[in-house]
């Protein structure tokens, strides 16, 4: 059971990842996955029509010190699944079925921001494009993330 005055069991977690609090009755359940933790990704900006989230290069790099090519695609799919799912509403869930990436340039350190725009918002199907861009505005990479609508 639920009311106004108790926290919802998450909502420690959801708040460190950045989600604001009118959404913490819908990701509750299942809060933003201990990945998100791991990588250090917090939101900045939650809807179905733009996601946009930070990650910081420090921890996700590959061995030459650059960020991770997999921390990329991570955060991409992190934004495009949750404005999927946004898009799709509580009574659906969705699941990715295709993702790739394509990187620009590198970056050493600092912060990542990811911005999620929707392609494509059907019934079944959404395409969203995910640009990663350093604390500059230079574009690191670009992704395409195409999910799955499946009903409850």
């Amino acid at each position: 059971m639920s009311d106004k005055f108790t926290p919802h069991p998450r909502s420690a977690e959801l708040l460190a990842a950045g989600v604001p609090a009118e959404y913490h009755s819908m990701l509750s359940r299942h809060g933003v996955g201990t990945l998100v933790e791991k990588m250090g990704i917090v939101f900045t900006h939650m809807s179905a029509e733009s996601m946009v989230a930070t990650m910081p290069v420090e921890g996700n790099t590959q061995v030459t010190g650059l960020l991770h090519g997999g921390a990329h695609v991570v955060l991409a799919e992190t934004l495009g699944s949750f404005a999927a799912a946004f898009h799709a509403g509580p009574t659906s869930r969705v699941v990715g079925i295709e993702i790739n990436a394509t990187h620009h340039r590198g970056a050493a350190g600092g912060l990542v921001t990811g911005t999620a725009t929707p392609v494509h918002l059907g019934r079944t199907l959404t395409t969203h494009e995910v640009v990663m861009s350093n604390e500059a505005g230079q574009r690191l990479s670009t992704c395409r993330i195409t999910n799955m609508i499946l009903s409850n």
